[in-house]
């Protein structure tokens, strides 16, 4: 199968990675690295601790659990190191304005720290990002399938096509947005990062060449994980009650997602660690849509990813296995 064959594989890193404006970001068991190319063509590195090896706090690591808290804390992370990657994009003239407004004369003398307001607007966004994600993918497939004439009275009916329209407006939107010049390039380094988790994993030296050879399509990646969520969900809602409106089931699918987003890393790390026909079938439709989110990356995007990953591989490979 040539460049999307995984049989390169040697062993399976605990090491992933996330997309950003220009940059990459990977996170290790110990390290978390995001790594951008500046305006200028330099590379802009940053590192900090984390704590996902062996010493990891316990709902790290109980099943169901862990699910959860690696959901909310990617989309925290993923948020943040994006908007961070976004300011070093800036021109330099821009950039020193947004540094000087940093701190503003208050009318007692004293100084205030405008980073507070810059924080509140990145709360503000990012709350409603999850707004719109839930009328989109929770409000809106249960409200067009409840105007099925006695679609009220079925139930495993009822939560598979709920199941369809959310898969429809998932792959419609990721479809449309790729066509947006900036989103194609963020594709391209979510290539990059795939095919270079792949080169570690494959054992082989973290150089432009060998990376160049990998697949970009990764069993573990964020879009198979949406994807298993969504198939979870549908075999979830077959468990409600007939006879609910379509709000009522919107409110159940919300007090459910813990539930839903907990089984479904449990089946990704399923699928991760094993090659059977369960779990082929279980990956198939997110590496299918990888096919829209990932693009192939050129050397310089290439680089990137590698000066993202080197800082986040631990000494000791026992801790890097997944």
């Amino acid at each position: 199968m040539g460049k999307e064959n995984l049989s390169g594989e040697k062993f399976k890193s605990k090491i992933g990675g996330q997309a950003l404006i220009e940059g990459i970001m990977m996170l290790g068991p110990h390290k978390g690295a995001m790594a951008c190319r500046l305006p200028d063509g330099t590379i802009d590195l940053e590192t900090w601790d984390e704590n996902n090896g062996k010493n990891a706090p316990w709902y790290r690591k109980v099943p169901l659990v862990r699910g959860c808290f690696s959901f909310v804390t990617s989309l925290i992370k993923g948020y943040k190191y994006t908007m961070k990657s976004a300011e070093k994009q800036m021109p330099e003239e821009d950039e020193e304005e947004s540094k000087n407004a940093d701190v503003k004369d208050t009318s007692d003398g004293g100084k205030k720290d405008s980073g507070s307001f810059y924080d509140t607007l990145m709360v503000i966004g990012s709350v409603m990002g999850v707004v719109l994600a839930v009328v989109l993918f929770v409000f809106l497939p249960k409200l067009i399938i409840g105007l099925i004439p006695g679609i009220e009275n079925t139930g495993v009916l009822r939560s598979v096509l709920e199941g369809i329209v959310k898969i429809a407006l998932f792959v419609g939107y990721m479809a449309a947005i790729s066509l947006m010049k900036d989103i194609k390039r963020q594709f391209m380094y979510h290539g990059a990062e795939h095919k270079t988790i792949a080169c570690h994993e494959a054992e082989l030296p973290l150089t432009v060449e060998n990376i160049r050879k990998q697949t970009r399509f990764h069993k573990r990646c964020g879009t198979s994980f949406i994807f298993i969520v969504l198939l979870v969900g549908i075999f979830v809602m077959c468990f409600v009650p007939k006879g609910l409106v379509w709000w009522e089931r919107s409110l159940i699918s919300l007090v459910t997602l813990p539930l839903v987003v907990g089984i479904s890393y449990e089946f990704i790390r399923l699928a991760g660690n094993n090659d059977n026909i369960f779990t082929r079938i279980l990956s198939a439709p997110g590496l299918a849509m990888q096919r829209i989110t990932t693009r192939e990356p050129d050397d310089s995007m290439i680089e990137i990813a590698i000066a993202a990953m080197k800082p986040c591989i631990p000494e000791d490979k026992s801790e890097d296995k997944w």
